[in-house]
């Protein structure tokens, strides 16, 4: 499963002059030592139940399609800081009460104590009309059924679900937060947002959140610029992020799928893998599980990018 994808920017490429120059230089440099990198990893079996109990040799971790060597495999224990995005636009009108549903078990399962002992946190923004902050990140079952309670959808608007994602995605950088995801919930509608998917992407991308995204309803044979902009957002970004998009036809089916997430997020492998020590950063990272009938989806930890040398 991709977990980063990107383009050759003007930064990148002065930045692989630079390191082509210093091996020619230098030619030392070719054999520098590695520094370790890590992913928080999910992975699944054909039923999309997580699988449990692997190791080392269960994992295999490509930079750019070359193979690294994986060091480490543990339980993800870091507390997440999870930015729940649901759609209060007039066409979610009809799904309040399954969000009320819902979302008391989603954020119960999520603000229990880790073993560890720590706790989740857990933001209610809302994206009919403007993103509106409900709940600001709290583990207090308390403060984030209040927040529940005030969901309300909103007459005569659309969803603002790409601004939502960019400010989410830029507060997270300016938190710098550790473990960040983002799950949104939206209903298939007219899509309001001044931003276009190029210009979500790629701080979705840096912000190092996997996004996870639940579509109610049934998409439309015509989309309007603003719908297939979404859409991009939608695939792409759950996808490179190591997240999932889910198309759900009815919004019963949200509190099960909601809970299946939830087990997901809360039995993640931390894997460790040796990464070279240069000035290139890879375009794309890939974890994929050895065993047939497995699937794995990742994403970057960004703060592990300069753990110890080895």
């Amino acid at each position: 499963m991709e977990t980063y994808t990107g383009s050759m920017t003007l930064p990148r490429r002065l930045a692989v002059a630079a390191y082509l120059i210093g091996c020619l230089a230098t030619p030392e440099r070719a054999t520098a030592q590695a520094i370790e990198r890590a992913m928080m990893v999910t992975v699944v079996d054909e039923s999309g139940a997580p699988v449990q109990d692997l190791g080392v040799s269960d994992f295999i971790v490509r930079e750019d399609n070359v193979a690294r060597e994986v060091l480490r495999v543990t339980r993800a224990n870091e507390p997440m800081q999870i930015a729940l995005l649901v759609d209060t636009s007039t066409a979610a009108r009809d799904n309040i009460a399954h969000y009320r549903t819902a979302l008391p078990t989603f954020v119960m399962m999520l603000t229990n104590p880790s073993e560890s002992g720590q706790k989740n946190q857990v933001a209610i923004i809302a994206t009919g009309e403007r993103p509106t902050l409900i709940t600001d990140y709290t583990s207090s079952a308390i403060e984030l059924q209040r927040g529940i309670n005030r969901l309300w959808s909103r007459d005569d608007t659309g969803a603002y679900l790409l601004d939502s994602l960019l400010e989410t995605s830029q507060g997270f950088a300016k938190r710098e937060a550790s473990r960040p995801v983002i799950v949104a919930i939206t209903q298939e509608g007219p899509e309001l947002s001044y931003r276009q998917y190029d210009q979500v992407l790629g701080p979705l991308r840096a912000s190092a959140a996997a996004f996870y995204a639940m579509v109610l309803g049934t998409p439309s044979a015509s989309l309007s610029d603003e719908a297939r902009s979404r859409n991009i957002v939608l695939d792409e970004g759950t996808r490179g992020t190591g997240g999932s998009r889910e198309q759900l036809l009815t919004p019963m089916a949200l509190k099960s799928k909601l809970q299946q997430l939830a087990y997901l997020l809360t039995h993640q492998y931390l894997v460790t893998y040796a990464h070279p020590d240069s000035l290139i950063p890879p375009e794309r990272v890939t974890v994929t599980a050895k065993k047939p009938g497995m699937t794995a989806r990742g994403t970057v930890v960004k703060d592990k990018i300069q753990q110890g040398r080895r």
